[in-house]
């Protein structure tokens, strides 16, 4: 799930537990839920703006990034072992399976070599 799913999901079960206590149930029943959700809210809305905060980059940088990679194309048709493991590690390609979730998170943060470049750009 998302961050913004996850966000969504919290805020939407604190406004069932509102609606919930509004309608006649105990408080006291919903204080562990509503604390849950409270905290699972603070914690997406934390990664998101952590997220906001790490993603500046200039279209240089990107078109570095892109070049720095090498012919992508032509390894992905290749379809080689060797190939793929290099751009895999090109890339810094993470893969984080999620057996709950039936689902595979991807990440990757390519880097540049500066060692090619000289002065500005």
């Amino acid at each position: 799930m998302g961050l913004r799913n996850r966000l969504a999901d919290a805020e939407a079960r604190l406004q069932r537990y509102q609606a919930a206590i509004a309608a006649g149930v105990e408080p006291e029943a919903l204080v562990d839920p509503m604390n849950q959700a409270q905290a699972e809210r603070a914690a997406a809305k934390a990664q998101i703006e952590s997220v906001r905060a790490g993603t500046s980059v200039t279209a240089a940088e990107i078109y570095a990034r892109i070049d720095g990679l090498g012919d992508v194309c032509g390894t992905l048709a290749d379809a080689t072992t060797a190939g793929m493991s290099r751009l895999y590690r090109a890339l810094n390609l993470e893969l984080r399976y999620e057996p709950k979730e039936l689902a595979v998170y991807a990440t990757t943060s390519p880097g540049v070599d500066s060692a090619c470049v000289r002065g500005p750009s």
